[in-house]
């Protein structure tokens, strides 16, 4: 490999993963994640960076997992770990579950604040009150202090079945219950020091089972946490349960069939939540709204309706006049600044500052901190100014990376078969070409390739092997108008989304400093997808590589973790009644015109697109005679995570382009 930047270097990078500002603003606490000392694993320490741009300073040490710091209002500094206790306690198993822990303000050794008998999942400190409220794992009907060795127990000598009477029955990468012997989710109040807990939602089931969020009003009197129920289209609506913490009467708000109300964020004076809305349908996509729920009558106001773009939410300025998000747009991600009473947007980050954000905080002085990355620069804290065309400042890079002088980033357009232009990326090596070229198809389909740093898929690692990387934005694309998004909704994954992909091939052949002859595709997910699609459409490209891959359409329906969604996604069509029709755009069913050679990678812990796909695949190539390979990860989901996997991941896909893109 190219000693400029290898697999090995990759994963040796630190990775920073979320940021917390002190109370009075003067530094963050960075969650950073490295290798351990064997090299197997990850392990993540925390660092303190000012925000004056002084030099960094690590806070803690040792092979545990140290991550999401909060602060509590005293200016300690809590964060989840799974470090062993200070004292000793019978728990073999301390080192499987995650407790908040806290590091005094003034200094010394981390103290364990909470022994949550199952672990915890996730906590938040009120800002201005005695609060501490988390999510947890508990068993019913059995006692806090009988928890663990019920757990325990269970594990040991109860059955394996499950027993289901709806969908989803999986998740991802890991089963759902419907067992009143399996612990749930709920929503448990603490005082900031560890006492007085107290289970606010015990009557919680599957209503918190897939990835809730949640949030503490600033006086700590109360918590709004997203709730699931069934739909009258069997998917998950959400809705917000507005807790009272001291008398634990709750009410719903938000609550609308067919609807989705997420990411809750009190405003500084508790009197509303910022979420985001969206209405499912099978004939229109999905649009999410940025909202104001009044936490007092439940009524909601949409904000900033003329913002065509999809807002994730960020942070409130101090006075509450103002809501900072980022979302999408033409390939970068920007922060940008809603005011409240009238929904007017502005960009904060400057245009000329490329790159993706996330993790927004408000510091004390009104600066907006988080994360950003770019292609060339793996994520790091930042800070901006909250004004118009404000350029971001790097505080620390953390990663380890000196930035890569030898390669270079373009955005290009190209005009499709219908006239819409579709925006793509090159990243090409310094020297002079041609270059051999791999088109990288993002995944989703509803999605966006930003100018960000990627651990899974880096350009970087290519461009040092002399490939240039192509990463277009087809349609279905976020970042370009709802209309664009819309392009990929209902049965038509490989129509104009293929045509759009095809003209940012053929531009891409002109280029004087690309080899017209040496092209390839790959992608994963719905890239893996369209780069099965490609396969049985032409044999313009030297190779294939299809990761996480859907090759049937109405097959795929029984087996993905959230049929309902793929009903919809499929436009509301029966696959069952009509299945030719469903499938017609179903690799599997063109796979006599397939060529191309193609490797095929999977993860056996994949329930999005679950490992039948792959297989399916792969028994069709090889009954064809189409030159093929298999590569599986039995321990690996949706994405290849351990390092050791990442590496053989590169290595099998570098060694297969080696050997077909000569």
């Amino acid at each position: 490999m190219d000693a400029r930047f290898t697999v090995e270097q990759h994963i040796a990078l630190k990775r920073v993963s979320a940021v917390a500002p002190a109370p009075d603003g003067s530094w963050l606490a960075v969650s950073v994640q490295r290798l351990d000392r064997e090299g197997v694993k990850f392990a993540s320490d925390l660092w303190k960076v000012p925000t004056d741009g002084g030099p960094p300073v690590q806070l803690t040490r040792g092979d545990s997992k140290d991550s999401a710091p909060a602060f509590r209002r005293d200016g300690a500094l809590g964060f989840l770990s799974n470090r062993q206790p200070n004292e000793v306690k019978p728990d073999e198993d301390a080192d499987k579950r995650m407790q908040v822990w806290l590091l005094p303000a003034g200094g010394g050794e981390p103290q364990q604040l909470t022994d949550e008998p199952l672990g915890v999942e996730a906590f938040r400190f009120a800002r201005d009150a005695d609060r501490l409220v988390l999510l947890a794992p508990v068993l019913h009907d059995v006692e806090a202090g009988k928890q663990r060795e019920v757990e325990a127990e269970r594990r040991k000598k109860g059955t394996s079945a499950r027993r289901y009477t709806r969908q989803p029955v999986r998740h991802w990468d890991h089963w759902l219950h419907e067992s009143a012997d399996r612990p749930d989710t709920h929503v448990i109040a603490y005082a900031s020091d560890g006492t007085a807990r107290r289970d606010l939602t015990p009557q919680a089931r599957r209503e918190l089972s897939i990835e809730p969020a949640f949030d503490v009003a600033r006086d700590g009197r109360q918590v709004a946490v997203t709730w699931q129920t069934p739909g009258a289209d069997r998917e998950l609506d959400t809705s917000i349960l507005l807790i009272d913490v001291d008398s634990g009467a709750s009410r719903l708000l938000g609550a609308e069939p067919v609807t989705n109300t997420e990411a809750p964020l009190f405003a500084p004076d508790g009197a509303s939540i910022a979420v985001i809305r969206s209405a499912r349908s099978a004939a229109q996509v999905m649009r999410p709204t940025l909202s104001l729920i009044d936490t007092a009558s439940g009524a909601v106001r949409p904000l900033a309706t003329e913002f065509d773009a999809w807002p994730l939410i960020g942070d409130w300025s101090a006075d509450g006049q103002q809501l900072y998000i980022t979302a999408d747009l033409a390939g970068h991600v920007p922060v940008f600044s809603v005011q409240v009473a009238s929904g007017r947007v502005e960009r904060i980050t400057a245009k000329r500052s490329a790159g993706a954000h996330s993790d927004l905080h408000t510091l004390a002085d009104g600066r907006v901190a988080g994360v950003r990355s770019t292609f060339l620069a793996p994520p790091e804290a930042f800070v901006v100014q909250p004004h118009p065309e404000s350029p971001p400042q790097t505080l620390a890079r953390l990663s380890g990376l000196a930035l890569p002088d030898w390669v270079e980033v373009e955005s290009h357009t190209a005009r499709s078969t219908d006239g819409a232009e579709v925006q793509y990326f090159v990243t090409r090596p310094k020297t002079e070409g041609p270059h051999p070229v791999l088109l990288w198809i993002h995944g989703g389909p509803i999605g966006m390739t930003a100018d960000a740093w990627h651990w899974r898929w880096n350009p970087l690692l290519a461009v040092a092997q002399g490939y240039t990387v192509v990463q277009p934005n087809p349609r279905g694309s976020t970042g370009f108008g709802q209309p664009f998004v819309q392009g990929i909704w209902g049965n038509v994954w490989g129509d104009q989304c293929y045509q759009d992909l095809m003209a940012v091939a053929d531009a891409i052949e002109r280029r004087p400093d690309v080899d017209r002859t040496r092209i390839m595709a790959m992608g994963g997910s719905f890239g893996g997808y369209m780069t099965n699609w490609i396969g049985t459409q032409t044999q313009r490209f030297r190779c294939l590589i299809t990761h996480a891959c859907v090759a049937t359409m109405a097959q795929f329906t029984g087996t993905t973790d959230h049929p309902a969604w793929w009903y919809l996604e499929m436009g509301g069509e029966d696959p069952y009644a009509d299945p030719v029709k469903f499938d017609r755009y179903a690799p599997i069913r063109h796979v006599k015109q397939w060529k191309t050679p193609a490797l095929i990678i999977h993860g056996e812990q994949d329930y999005r697109c679950p490992i039948n796909e792959g297989l399916n695949l792969f028994e069709a190539l090889q009954y064809h005679g189409v030159p093929s390979e298999l590569l599986i990860f039995p321990d690996e989901n949706h994405w290849i995570l351990k390092p050791r996997n990442v590496v053989a991941w590169y290595e099998a896909v570098l060694e297969f382009l080696g050997r077909h893109m000569k």
